[in-house]
């Protein structure tokens, strides 16, 4: 395996992983369920980096779980996507020159499908190439029949009982698109904007009111001016009227809180029609409200003739050119403010006043806002659950209809007076028609489609079969997690938690919410195609490999920090790969994986026991470190365990016992290499699958896959007090040594040891040969006879150990200024620790783990000071 081309066996594991079926959940097993519903990426969506963070999250639970003997299902699907995807099929036509209007509503949803199966499938095939293992054979769409089905249900259902209703209220407009958009849709832009001072008349009188407003084209809906009641600037105006400059109409002066009196001149224009706080205070004082857009954004005839038909930003250049020569302009800024624009479109949102359909959030959250209450529902980070209590406590009505053809259609039918009929089909309307007229008549559908979080929020029970009672639905639902970013909890999460407690028996669709950060660049910046500092997966995929991508997200996902991601850092994980793989190929150039098996109880060796012992200890961290959401901290055991405790020692333990040991023990070390070996790709499968199942088959000569083997149990071995440990810390001080004193490896050097501790200096007399082989020593000289050590020996302490190095290079001054010199900088630390003891405010505030581990460090410092000058003296 010379040429380890990640490209090629990333592709031959995935054939092998669905063609043993093994992603399948198995709904008839006696195993306990796992389940977690993948988020639903857009149909025309592709692979980012924050794709690839949430799959590969979810893609570790998954593997870990199917480790442990759990049945699990990870439920994959596909958004439609309703303004993208008309949007995507709506430009394809135009380049053949045909407008969706040309052609029809039927005919341009026949395009869609046909798009959709040709080219809808790419974000699956580049989950695929990420290494993510749903069950691929229950894959669903928010369009497929089934799903279509269960949103016609919760429509009827939530109709009928009073909480779906059609009402005239403020929507996100775009005048592009035109259709309703949500506010996940929307995108606040920092923008410098002119703000214009306007003059509004005061009725019999020659004052003026000042009014500030960045949108003087809305001036034509106003329909009252509000002042705050506490203003005493303005209290004498209070119900009287301003005159509404240009079209000279009489509007009513208000009093209300709304107007800060600290903001501008404390003067508000209330268009009610074209403003979401100024719709609330129109409703507060029972205003009119005036719609003055067309669909377009063009001036309708409510606006006057003259301005009629205008474009809303031309109306706006007339309306200032002839306010300047009314002279009723007091002054113009230049201010920063945001500007609302589509995220699809690119054009400025503009609140419209139109019908729409509503569900009755307010009603529907109660539930779920004491599901997180009762701690049925659980947000990890835990600080979550504050975001989605005041956001649920806040909520408003929740526009469901999108003026677009792509979607699921809505169940309304009119009659001949507008009469509403709701029903799963025409035919059902048609009979609650003809019972309301006694009559048939003709009805009409409504010609909406539904939002897409509409769909999406059913999509942990409809997925599932609903509803009917599926054995699926029985078995999976609620699912178990539930992983996430935070800027659509409360657009897809609350929203899953309001239907699924709705329509499942009250029972939350999911038991946690694993929240995890954002990806930005490697100096903290936001990732946008604008800053030219995107990473794209599927590049990074091909460079570096599935693997080291997985392992850096993972590595980086701390709880509650965003990832800073960069290159280097997955170039760097690359090479913990390599380290891997060359890790297999020396156990595999040795023989360990021709070693038969033995009985672990036959173990005698300490290095071998040493290393059992780390991977028991190991694999407990591990488990509780991925249930917990820790991923990081499984990265860095995985990474230190295998780089450090593997590679670095044992593997070089290992060299000394394959060189010099007997026959037995070379037998039984070449057997525990490949036990820990195995275990290892275990460990690290559920993170870098595909390295972990070439190493399987390649070197370990496995022939059953990783992905549906079983988690390490513990490996019990009779456990004696283990001195490894020891023997590594004397190790590290003699490499330490060289490594300060530059002397290579090449020169062996004499070690001289001295000790009180009996027990430790049997423990290194046993283990001279490791010592001496790993540390490169010529002579290892044990509890010398002399009171103390020579004058031209360097000492260090280890543990309750002195270790003596020959002063080969004549350096012993320089030896006692380095220690005086570490003496001072202790000394230092051990009085700032004294310093915060005697403080007795320190002491009243500070937790007692806290006080604890202060007292424990001084102690440890005092040991140190201690040591350094009795090397001293």
């Amino acid at each position: 395996m010379n040429n380890f081309n990640h490209i090629h066996f990333e592709s031959k594991w995935y054939k092998k992983w669905q063609q043993s079926r093994s992603f399948c959940s198995q709904v008839n097993s006696k195993k306990s369920p796992y389940s977690i519903m993948m988020p639903p990426p857009n149909v025309t969506g592709a692979l980012h980096i924050g794709h690839a963070l949430t799959f590969t999250l979810q893609d570790v639970l998954i593997r870990f779980h199917r480790m442990n003997n759990m049945d699990t299902l990870w439920q994959p699907g596909t958004d439609h996507a309703g303004i993208a995807t008309q949007m995507v099929v709506e430009r394809m036509l135009a380049k053949k020159n045909i407008d969706r209007r040309d052609i029809g509503r039927e005919k341009f949803v026949e395009k869609v499908w046909e798009w959709k199966n040709i080219s809808g499938n790419n974000i699956t095939d580049q989950l695929k190439a990420l290494g993510s293992s749903p069950d691929w054979e229950k894959e669903r769409f928010t369009m497929d029949e089934g799903l279509s089905l269960a949103v016609k249900e919760v429509f009827v259902n939530l109709y009928n009982d009073g909480l779906i209703y059609k009402d005239k209220r403020l929507v996100n407009w775009d005048t592009v698109l035109l259709t309703a958009i949500s506010d996940l849709e929307v995108e606040q832009r920092e923008t410098n904007s002119s703000f214009w001072y306007f003059k509004y008349p005061i009725e019999n009188s020659k004052n003026f009111l000042i009014i500030a407003t960045t949108r003087p084209e809305t001036m034509l809906g106003d329909t009252a001016v509000a002042v705050n009641p506490k203003d005493e600037r303005y209290k004498l105006y209070i119900g009287k009227n301003a005159i509404l400059p240009i079209l000279n109409k009489k509007i009513p002066i208000i009093a209300d809180d709304y107007s800060d009196p600290n903001k501008g001149s404390g003067v508000v224009k209330i268009t009610p029609a074209h403003d979401f706080n100024d719709f609330e205070v129109g409703k507060r004082h029972d205003l009119d409200i005036i719609n003055i857009f067309n669909e377009n954004g063009s001036i309708n005839n409510n606006g006057t003739k003259e301005f009629e038909g205008l474009d809303r930003f031309e109306a706006r250049k007339k309306i200032v050119k002839k306010l300047k020569n009314l002279n009723l302009i007091e002054k113009v800024e230049t201010i920063s403010n945001t500007i609302p624009y589509g995220d699809r479109s690119g054009s400025i949102i503009e609140p419209w006043l139109m019908d729409q359909w509503y569900v009755n959030a307010k009603i529907l959250a109660k539930p779920a806002i004491e599901s997180v209450k009762n701690g049925e529902t659980k947000f990890v980070p835990k600080n979550w659950d504050k975001t989605f209590f005041e956001w649920m406590n806040n909520i408003q009505p929740w526009c469901i209809s999108r003026q677009l053809w792509w979607g699921h259609r809505i169940p309304a039918w009119y009659g001949p007076d507008k009469k509403i009929f709701v029903d799963t089909n025409i035919d059902g309307a048609k009979k609650q028609a003809k019972k309301y007229y006694n009559e048939e008549v003709e009805l009409v559908q409504d010609e909406d489609v539904l939002d897409t979080w509409f769909s999406s929020a059913l999509w942990p029970f409809s997925t599932l079969g609903w509803p009917e009672s599926t054995n699926d639905l029985i078995k999976y639902y609620p699912s178990n997690v539930l992983v996430t970013g935070f800027d659509i909890i409360f657009f897809w999460v609350a929203r899953m938690m309001m239907m699924g407690i709705y329509f499942m028996n009250g029972k939350s669709p999911f038991s946690e919410v694993y929240i995890h950060a954002l990806v930005r660049d490697e100096k903290g910046q936001k990732m946008s195609k604008s800053k030219g500092n995107v990473l794209d997966p599927l590049d990074l995929i091909k460079e570096y490999g599935a693997d080291p991508l997985r392992f850096t997200l993972s590595a980086m996902a701390a709880q509650g920090r965003d990832i800073k991601l960069s290159k280097e850092r997955i170039a760097g994980y690359r090479n913990f790969s390599t380290k891997i793989i060359n890790a297999c190929k020396y156990l595999e150039l040795n023989k360990c994986y021709d070693e038969k098996d033995i009985d672990y109880n036959d173990i005698q060796m300490p290095v071998n026991k040493w290393i059992i012992n780390l991977n028991n200890l190991l694999n407990e961290k591990i488990k509780r470190a991925i249930k917990e959401y820790r991923f990081n901290d499984y990265s860095d055991l995985m990474y230190h365990f295998v780089w450090r405790d593997f590679c670095d020692w044992y593997i070089e333990f290992m060299k000394s016992i394959l060189n010099s040991g007997s026959e037995l023990e070379r037998i039984e070390t070449r057997f525990v290499a490949k036990s820990i070996m195995n275990n290892i790709l275990r460990f690290l499968h559920p993170l870098m699958p595909f390295v972990t199942e070439e190493c399987n088959e390649f070197f370990c000569k496995s022939k059953n896959l990783l992905i549906t083997s079983n988690w390490p149990n513990k490996i019990e071995i009779k456990n004696k007090k283990n001195p490894i440990a020891l023997i590594v810390k004397i190790i590290t001080q003699i490499r330490a040594f060289r490594l300060e004193r530059k002397i290579t490896f090449k020169n062996k050097i004499n070690l001289f040891l001295k000790s009180s501790s009996n027990e430790k200096l049997k423990s290194i007399s046993e283990n001279t040969q490791l010592i001496k082989y790993i540390g490169k020593i010529e002579n290892l000289i044990i509890n010398s006879n002399e009171n103390k050590f020579s004058d031209s020996l360097i000492i260090y302490p280890v543990e309750n150990i002195l270790l003596g190095f020959e002063d080969i290079k004549n350096i012993k001054k320089q030896e006692k200024v380095r220690l005086k010199n570490e003496l001072n900088k202790i000394n230092d630390e051990f009085l700032k620790i004294e310093k915060m003891l005697n403080n007795k405010s320190f002491i009243a505030k500070a937790p007692k783990e806290i006080i604890l581990k202060t007292e424990d460090k001084k102690k440890e410092l005092n040991e140190k000071i201690k040591e350094i000058k009795d090397l001293l003296v």
